[in-house]
């Protein structure tokens, strides 16, 4: 299997070590990741904030870096996301039939990291081995459009040493959606003070999400309030092994 790394802008000028992570662990699990030197951003920022139009090039050139693969998988939820499900409308509005055939046929490749392992690979025990209390929150896009279930939770639980604990009102959202800080930041701010409330109430060391837009959001405010909690993706935990040292 032709397995393709699409990282994100996000991860790529902020997370790379997230990126290391899914290709560690899938070279463990015995897989080659292939990087795609020509891929660039999904369009999402465009699509989201209205200029849906110029999200076309983005759209056109993911369908043509990526089509050759057999998987393509992303360590976002929110990207993975924008490619499943508005690649195609972007692709009907604004492009050609070619276009929306490639589209169609890259599309349903696409894999955010959890539904890879279990649904394509179809393993929950990756050999993970992480010694610390960990909390779980399911990002909004994860959660709702690409409805990934129990699937992070899974894989999360076969983990060994860690101590896993259920985060309160874990479906809420942590307030970040993107431009929506910026243009809404009084109800994204108080958003995430609920949301970090209910991080320290689990006494975690560690929150874990697939998506590090909401473990930057997150982990910004637990970190101006000098909690001590740390944020991991969820790739860099189930990367981790015995020999690693934190």
């Amino acid at each position: 299997m032709r397995i393709a790394l699409f990282i994100t802008c996000f991860n790529d000028t902020m997370y790379p070590r997230t990126g290391q992570a899914v290709v560690t662990l899938l070279e463990r699990l015995g897989h080659t990741v292939e990087f795609p030197q020509a891929q660039t951003c999904c369009g999402q920022m465009h699509f989201n904030t209205g200029y849906r139009p110029e999200a076309l090039p983005m759209v056109r050139r993911f369908a043509g870096v990526f089509g050759q693969y057999d998987a393509v998988v992303t360590p976002s939820g929110s990207c993975a996301g924008m490619v499943r499900d508005n690649h195609r409308v972007v692709a009907a509005q604004y492009g050609d039939a070619g276009l929306v055939d490639a589209v169609e046929h890259v599309v349903p490749k696409v894999y955010e990291l959890s539904e890879l392992l279990v649904d394509v690979l179809d393993v929950t025990d990756v050999g993970a081995y992480f010694p610390h209390r960990v909390t779980y929150h399911p990002t909004c896009h994860s959660l709702r459009m690409l409805r990934v279930g129990n699937r992070p939770l899974r894989l999360l639980r076969a983990v060994k040493g860690i101590d896993l604990v259920e985060l309160p009102a874990a479906e809420s959202c942590c307030g970040f959606g993107g431009t929506f800080a910026l243009k809404n930041s009084d109800v994204s701010n108080a958003m995430l003070a609920d949301k970090m409330r209910q991080v320290l109430d689990t006494g975690a060391e560690i929150l874990c999400a697939g998506d590090n837009s909401c473990l930057m959001h997150i982990g910004g405010g637990l970190s101006r309030l000098r909690t001590g909690v740390g944020t991991m993706h969820l790739a860099e935990i189930l990367a981790s092994t015995e020999g690693d040292r934190r």
